[in-house]
């Protein structure tokens, strides 16, 4: 038996290999919230395989109230400084539809590049904004999982952007957890249900809800454009990178660019 001290000390060997960059074409992180439980899932199902997710997860707190998406914003740019420190995005979308209707696109923006300077940032309300706008929208039906005071949150958000809004309705719910177990199938009744004729598109709210998934088959039925949150994110983050190759499956609007 060998004995400690006859140990032979192996020499180091240089493996070869060939760098197979992880997203080369392009990185998008995202901010979503501690309590979430779906949009990471979803925003992957949608993005391209060559360009990667990160994310990262700001503090919050149920129920889901005008005060606590209010509150939820000041740890916007400690949350940004987590997401690959020393190498960054291409993109930061925060992933909070009614917490950016209730504090704003401006200043969430300025929050999130506090943490990280420089970064392009999208999120729910913007991307949902240049969204409808890119399927040539003016008057859209909203649907929600919210509470009615967020609900009307989120309606007052497109209506200062100058949409007019024909009918809007919640679940009034006020959890992540309880929204994201609503079936996909209750979402697509209730686009058809909150649909209206003289309506242009209908937008589902949230991305804590799984409604990206049912988007074809809601434009289907409906004969118009659906725009969800975590449909919108993706379509809008890879704009900002430039990224030109076809996506299918998720709704006409990946068929449109934004217009200037």
């Amino acid at each position: 038996m060998m004995s400690v001290s006859q140990t032979v000390t192996p020499e180091p060997v240089d493996l070869a290999y060939v760098s197979e960059p992880v997203g080369p074409a392009g990185h998008i992180g995202l901010i979503t919230l501690a309590t979430d439980f779906n949009s990471e899932d979803d925003l992957r199902g949608i993005l391209p395989g060559d360009v990667r997710l990160f994310t990262t997860r700001i503090e919050n707190a149920n129920p889901v109230t005008v005060e606590n998406l209010r509150a939820m914003a000041d740890d916007l740019p400690r949350a940004a400084r987590t997401l690959l420190p020393g190498y960054g995005v291409d993109v930061a979308i925060f992933g909070c539809t009614s917490g950016t209707s209730v504090n704003g696109s401006d200043k969430i923006a300025a929050l999130i590049n506090q943490g990280m300077p420089g970064v392009r940032v999208t999120n729910p309300l913007l991307a949902g904004e240049l969204a409808l706008k890119a399927v040539g929208a003016k008057r859209i039906a909203i649907v929600t999982p919210y509470l009615p005071a967020v609900t009307r949150s989120v309606a007052d958000g497109f209506i200062d952007k100058g949409f007019d809004v024909t009918r809007l309705m919640g679940f009034g719910l006020d959890n992540d957890r309880d929204m994201t177990a609503l079936p996909p199938k209750t979402i697509l009744d209730a686009a058809m249900k909150v649909d209206t004729p003289d309506a242009d598109a209908v937008f589902i709210s949230c991305t804590a809800i799984r409604s990206a998934e049912i988007v074809a088959q809601a434009e289907q039925k409906l004969g118009k454009p659906v725009i969800t949150s975590n449909q919108a994110l993706i379509w809008h983050a890879l704009h900002l990178i430039n990224y030109t190759k076809p996506v299918k499956g998720f709704g006409t609007l990946f068929d449109h660019a934004p217009k200037p």
